[in-house]
């Protein structure tokens, strides 16, 4: 599926992973509906590139749904979803502040896990009544998860089992939609040169870079945006994660 005069959801379009994502939908003359808690941002990013930005909490079902109303009262139909909202978290389970406490865990649970699936569930239901194109297909859904999921560092329970979870999900999904005519895919980035990145000094971006085998350096976002670009063109891409991370494999801290 090509992008070309679709519009296609992007949660956390306001910046970062899924702001590259939008800037190559849009290149692609697709149309990028941007889902973001940044109204500032959101809006900027979408009027910039001709889209749509409503304010939501993924958490939300109201809020979701009524994105996808927009969406759906402005293009007529949604063939996409890129998930990239998402929040992380590092919080020993007992440390010098204390016990991890247990709200903080379900809040980032809450957002990067039952967030993703909240809005994989709406925008589904949105896209089963698509007409289906050459190969059949209805629409795509592509999640982020992160390396994490396979080797949590330090401190890092409640995001690597927020992010577990996105991996988990991925083939059970694509199975129930698979009669459907929709693809589910999952990116699991390493270390990006993401807004959060670019808050830590040089020295520190420089030696995260070294980590990584090939290339050793930082990944770029439009890098992640090329490979979301990649899934929707290729049909028998389904119910898999694709690590995204220059050999990477992350160390206890």
């Amino acid at each position: 599926m090509e992008f070309n005069n679709k519009a296609i959801v992007i949660t956390g379009g306001g910046s970062g992973l899924g702001e590259a994502t939008a800037r190559v939908i849009a290149e692609q003359e697709g149309f990028p509906i941007i889902l973001d808690l940044n109204e500032e941002k959101g809006h900027a990013i979408a009027t910039e590139l001709n889209g749509l930005y409503v304010q939501t909490n993924v958490t939300k079902e109201e809020d979701v749904q009524l994105a996808i109303n927009t969406a759906l009262e402005k293009y007529g139909s949604i063939h996409g979803v890129v998930n990239c909202a998402g929040l992380g978290t590092s919080t020993r389970v007992v440390g010098k502040k204390g016990i991890f406490p247990l709200d903080e865990f379900n809040f980032v649970v809450q957002v990067n896990l039952v967030g993703t699936f909240n809005v994989i569930r709406l925008v589904a239901a949105a896209m089963v009544n698509n007409e289906p194109n050459d190969y059949g297909e209805k629409g795509v859904i592509v999640n982020t998860a992160s390396v994490a999921a396979f080797e949590g560092q330090i401190g890092q329970a409640a995001y690597a089992a927020s992010k577990a979870g996105v991996v988990g999900m991925t083939l059970p999904i694509a199975r129930d939609l698979a009669s459907h005519g929709i693809r589910v895919m999952t990116i699991a980035p390493g270390i990006f040169d993401t807004p959060l990145m670019a808050m830590a000094p040089q020295e520190v971006k420089d030696a995260l870079g070294k980590q990584i085998p090939f290339p050793p350096r930082l990944g770029d976002v439009k890098e992640f945006a090329h490979l979301v670009k990649a899934i929707f063109e290729n049909p028998m891409l389904n119910g898999e994660t694709i690590r995204l991370d220059g050999a990477v494999r992350m160390g206890p801290r």
